[in-house]
């Protein structure tokens, strides 16, 4: 197999999709390898390091599209590639379709074989191809956070651990999975008072357990959200539905009742987010103000940690990706029902469930081409 990896086009996105040792370990299966010239350099990773481990390098977008039958990349295709993608090509990255129905649109016309990284999941219900990129989040999220919260920077002027004499800021995390746990260990490494609130009781005993009296743990409804993220000078949505659209839990009404100067940062903004006043932005300009209340909504967080993140995602996603390589499609698929269940869209049919439900598109079931 032909395997592309173009350089990531998204503004302030310098991950890349595949490092050297991947390369090295496709070679050796007999697969060829083209990667976009300076691809890597994002992350550190120069042409060279690509063509010891066996890669050819093309200057060209165009040429890497064409030639590959599996395209692997970080991040969704933006508008200008779409017309590079070709018919059944394999396409696996960061989809996040729910929230975008151009590009589902968009894909499904183009008759690609999408597969996503953020819905492959183990039958507990873990997803562990998201996993990385949500601990590296979670803990960026207080962190920027923190700094937003600087009045230079339209926040409180508060200090997220306080000094003696003065209390600490209080942080809300929206939601107890792998960015919600992951936030609430920067906060309290920080100093700061913390809230995180969930509707999976299990989980919140088990923080309750690991953490203790360090955090509150809260049931998820709409009287302890408004309580806390009035209380808050820090609100982190970490809410997720795999596959799915992020429920708002925090309105337009209750944003205008917080407390001026307070931030939020919206880990769900690629998944349309869990406030209802977030939308997505750059690194370049990562932050607005809605009545007073900051808002952070970059979509890629782990890009500006670009090496970090890079070989931290390659780690879980290299498997499966050597997986389709070997056996091909739909064999793959067949024979591995968690690879199957990060297929999104086959040959024109959207397959998975939850964004034909976020984006009322008809679903097609796997079970009708394999």
């Amino acid at each position: 197999m032909i395997i592309g990896v173009p350089k990531e086009i998204k503004p302030q996105e310098y991950r890349v999709g595949l490092v050297p040792a991947g390369v090295r370990a496709l070679t050796k299966h007999g697969h060829k390898v083209i990667v976009q010239k300076s691809a890597g350099e994002g992350s550190g990773i120069p042409d060279e390091d690509y063509v010891s481990s066996g890669a050819i390098i093309h200057a060209d977008a165009r040429k890497i599209y064409e030639e590959a039958d599996l395209i692997v990349k970080v991040k969704e295709p933006l508008d200008e590639e779409y017309d590079l993608l070709k018919p059944h090509q394999i396409l696996y990255t960061f989809l996040h379709l729910a929230a975008a129905r151009d590009l589902t649109l968009a894909l499904l016309e183009k008759e690609v074989i999408g597969i996503a990284y953020e819905t492959i999941q183990f039958p507990d219900g873990s997803l562990p191809l998201l996993i990385p990129m949500s601990e590296i989040a979670g803990r960026m999220a207080v962190q920027v956070g923190a700094s937003l919260l600087e009045k230079e920077k339209g926040g409180r002027g508060v200090l997220l651990a306080g000094v003696p004499g003065v209390a600490p800021a209080n942080v809300t995390i929206l939601g107890a999975g792998t960015v919600g746990i992951n936030a609430a260990k920067i906060a309290i490494g920080m100093g700061a008072r913390v809230n995180i609130l969930d509707i999976n009781m299990e989980r919140l005993r088990y923080l309750d357990d690991i953490f203790g009296a360090r955090v509150t743990t809260l049931f998820s409804n709409e009287e302890n959200i408004e309580k806390t993220a009035l209380d808050a000078d820090l609100v982190v949505g970490a809410v997720l539905n795999p596959g799915a659209r992020a429920p708002i839990l925090v309105n337009r009404a209750l944003v205008s009742r917080m407390k001026t100067g307070a931030v939020i940062v919206d880990v769900a903004v690629d998944q349309g987010g869990c406030v209802e006043t977030i939308h997505p932005t750059y690194h370049d300009n990562p932050a607005y103000v809605v009545d007073g209340i900051v808002h952070y909504g970059v979509a890629n967080m782990p890009g500006a940690v670009s090496r970090t993140s890079t070989f931290a995602l390659t780690n879980v996603t290299f498997p499966y990706l050597l997986k389709i390589a070997n056996l091909g499609i739909p064999n793959a698929f067949t024979r591995d029902p968690i690879l199957l269940s990060g297929l999104n869209l086959y040959k024109g049919n959207l397959i998975c469930k939850p964004v034909g439900d976020s984006l009322n598109i008809p679903c097609a079931l796997p079970g009708s081409f394999f």
